[in-house]
Parts: structure tokens; C-alpha cells; sequence
């Protein structure tokens, strides 16, 4: 099974890496929460200065609440911190643009502030009983963290209590007030008060302008303000004239399809949504089953899809389980996987409560009761399928063992 890998910037790895080796967390809960973080096990995950709160399915029928409290610095390390920032040309204008340089990383350790996290900076906790630190739902939410990063290298800030906002203007203050030792920062040397200026072109004068040092100490002007994303999409105009006939649509499909794209670009605007503008015709309507799928549009959409409506329930529900691997799995066709895999499955369901008379093996199939049962994919997770309306539905998020998926008595 290909390994979802959880960053792609430098600060997301660098982020992965501290969490492994540095943040000193149970280091065999760690290998669980990968394989959560990997399989989707996590939803709603958001940051607020010093924490990381989020939702994450585990055994039960609704998801464990979790919530990573990240030690905030104090008042004398966020001054360490834009002290290192504004002490370098370089880090002040990379933050004016709107990025956060990586050297920072290093400047900040010199003056004795770990950005990263260090030992004793994580305190997950978790609504599950189990009192490990962390669980394996805590441990997911952690890596997860590193996406946010690649997406944000500032939510490190927020983390640390203090938004971008505030962190440029502290950093403006050190720098309008001369507390930027330091050759970069002051343009010492050659760069500085005007000490060296270059010569003059023959036959004109130089205007010197302003020195190095002093331009520098300038406050940098208010940058644009970004107006808040909408919080909800905008209704389409109406139509000057219903397509011709001929036209492959209708008025009532296009509006159909402009609401849906500015749905998902509301939802990209706020930071919670994706595009779908990588997803196959198959993938696209399965997503859009699941968006209507409570409001009772199915029966509609089913129509102008061509598509059997409880099919297309199927198929909403694979979408939202599990995306493009649950519809594949949604049609996979029965398969041998080894005996000793279904033998240890059945063993496992049987230990987590379930009468042995229920649980039935067929090939890649385990039957756990009337009309339910998991079945193993073959990328080799597990899936929990319910026969409703005479067809199979997945139910549930896909898991890494077949008893993660039932409820045991008493749970």
C-alpha cells in the first residue's frame, strides 16, 4: 500500500521531524497515528493560538474529540524571536511578502527559543479512554499538523500564541527602533550612513538618496487588507435566453453546476474544501451525491445522471467514507486473500465481542451479522458494508483491522 507521505514544504517536514524526535511523545503510539492520519481518520482539524483542536473516528459510532495544547511562548522569547527576525534584512522582508525564511528556525535556537517543537511543548488529550500520551488519535492529529504547515508556515506562530499580524508589527517596531544590531540589518560597513557611496557617472552629480541604514529603520507601510471570505457562495445571475435547443444542457443543469463551483470555491476561499478539479466524471458525481445527499436531491440528480438512485446512494456514501479508494472498493469483485489473514480477522472480530456463530468467512468477506458485513480491500484496509434497499453500501471510514469497524457489548 503506497504511504501517503505528510509534507511537502520544508516546514511541514521540519515539523514531522521534531514531532519524532524531539517533542519526546510515546514513540510506539506514534506508528498508530500515522496509519489514522493516512487512512482519514481525522476531519475538522483547525489551529487557534496554542492549540490544535480536531474530530477523529476511532470504534465508536461517533468520533473521539481531540485537542493538542502547544506551550506558547512567553514575552521574553517572542522577543528573542522577532529580535532574530528583524536583526536580518533578509527575514523582515521575506515576512513583509509573506513568507517565513527557514533560517528563522536556526536565528531563533541561537537566541535560545525553540520555534519546533521541543520536549514538554505538546500536551495532547483525547476524549477516548485510552491514557496514553499520546493515543492514537491524539498522535494522528499531530502529523496532520504538518499539511497545515506546508499550506501556512505562520500557523507555527499562531501555535506558538501570536498571529502573522502581530508578529510583523512587533517586528516592525525592533526595526523603527534601532534595535537590529548587526551588519545585515544595519547595512554596516560599506552599506551604512552613507559611508562609502558609489562614485558619480562623469559629467553628472549622484543623488545619494537615503542610507542603507536608515531606510531600513523605516516602519514598512500597512499592507493590503484581504477582505474575509464569504460565508456563503453568491446566487448566479439569471440567464439572458435558455440555451438553444441543440445545446448539450439545460438552464436548469448550468445553474446547477455554477452553484456547485461556487459552492467549492467558497469553501477553497475559507480554507475548507478542495477544488474537485482533479476528479474523473465517476468521482465528480459521487461527490455531488454526497453533497445532496440529505437535502433529498438524489432522486434528481439520479435522473440527469442516468443512474439507478439507490446506486447513486452508494455511492455518495463511498465518497464520503473513503473518496476514490471507497469506489473502488465499492465495486471490487470478491478475492482470496491468504487464509491466515481472514483466519486472524475472524479471531480479532470474535475477541472484540461478537458471537463466533455471526462471524462468517468468505473469501475477502467476513459476515458480522444479518445484512452487515467487513470486507478487505485489496490495498489491504478493511471496509464496513451494509446491505440496505438490496444493494451494499460502505458505512463507515475505512480502517486497519476488521475490529476497529464493529462495537463490541458494553462499548
Amino acid at each position: 500500500m503506497a504511504k501517503r507521505s505528510f509534507a511537502e514544504t520544508w516546514w511541514g517536514k521540519a515539523w514531522v521531524d521534531a514531532l519524532e524526535h524531539s517533542a519526546r511523545l510515546d514513540p510506539n503510539r506514534l506508528p498508530r497515528g500515522r496509519t489514522y492520519a493516512r487512512n482519514n481518520r481525522v476531519e475538522d482539524l483547525r489551529v487557534a493560538p496554542g492549540e490544535v483542536l480536531a474530530s477523529v473516528w476511532g470504534r465508536r459510532r461517533t468520533p473521539y474529540k481531540v485537542r493538542v495544547r502547544v506551550r506558547t511562548f512567553s514575552e521574553a522569547e517572542w522577543a528573542a524571536v522577532t529580535g532574530a527576525v528583524a536583526a536580518k534584512a533578509a527575514h523582515a522582508a521575506a515576512l513583509v511578502d509573506g513568507e517565513l525564511d527557514p533560517a528563522v528556525v536556526d536565528d531563533a535556537r541561537g537566541a535560545g527559543v525553540a520555534l519546533l517543537p521541543d520536549a514538554g511543548d505538546l500536551q495532547p488529550r483525547c476524549s477516548c479512554p485510552d491514557w496514553a500520551d499520546p493515543c492514537k488519535h491524539s498522535a494522528a492529529v499531530c502529523y496532520l499538523v504538518a499539511g497545515l504547515l506546508d499550506e501556512d508556515p505562520f500557523r507555527l506562530l499562531e501555535l506558538r500564541g501570536r498571529r502573522r499580524p502581530d508578529v510583523l508589527a512587533a517586528v516592525r517596531r525592533a526595526r523603527a527602533g534601532g534595535g537590529v544590531g548587526g551588519g545585515d540589518a544595519a547595512g554596516g560597513g560599506a552599506a551604512g550612513a552613507g559611508s562609502t557611496a558609489r562614485p558619480a557617472p562623469a559629467g553628472r552629480a549622484l543623488d545619494e538618496g537615503v542610507p542603507a541604514a536608515a531606510a531600513w529603520r523605516r516602519p514598512v507601510g500597512a499592507l493590503p487588507t484581504v477582505p474575509p471570505a464569504p460565508a456563503v457562495p453568491g446566487r448566479p445571475a439569471a440567464w439572458h435566453a435558455d440555451p438553444p435547443g441543440s445545446a448539450p444542457f439545460t438552464a436548469e443543469g448550468l445553474r446547477a453546476l455554477v452553484e456547485d463551483a461556487a459552492g467549492r470555491a467558497t469553501a477553497l476561499a475559507a480554507g475548507a474544501g478542495r477544488s474537485g478539479l482533479d476528479l474523473d466524471e465517476r468521482e465528480d458525481l459521487a461527490r455531488r451525491a454526497d453533497a445532496v445527499l440529505e437535502a433529498g436531491g438524489i432522486a434528481d440528480l439520479a435522473r440527469r445522471a442516468g443512474r439507478p438512485p439507490t446506486a447513486l446512494v452508494a455511492m455518495a456514501l463511498a465518497w464520503r467514507h473513503a473518496g476514490a479508494a471507497g469506489l473502488r472498493v465499492l465495486e471490487e469483485d470478491e478475492w482470496r486473500p491468504p487464509t491466515a489473514t481472514m483466519v486472524a480477522a475472524r479471531e480479532a472480530l470474535v475477541a472484540a465481542g461478537l458471537a463466533s456463530s455471526k462471524v462468517r468467512v468468505r473469501q475477502n468477506r467476513v459476515a458480522v451479522g444479518a445484512g452487515e458485513e467487513v470486507r478487505l480491500s485489496r490495498d489491504g484496509r478493511w471496509y464496513r458494508f451494509a446491505k440496505r434497499s438490496g444493494r451494499w453500501e460502505i458505512v463507515a471510514p475505512p480502517a486497519d483491522a476488521p475490529d476497529e469497524l464493529v462495537d463490541a457489548p458494553g462499548r
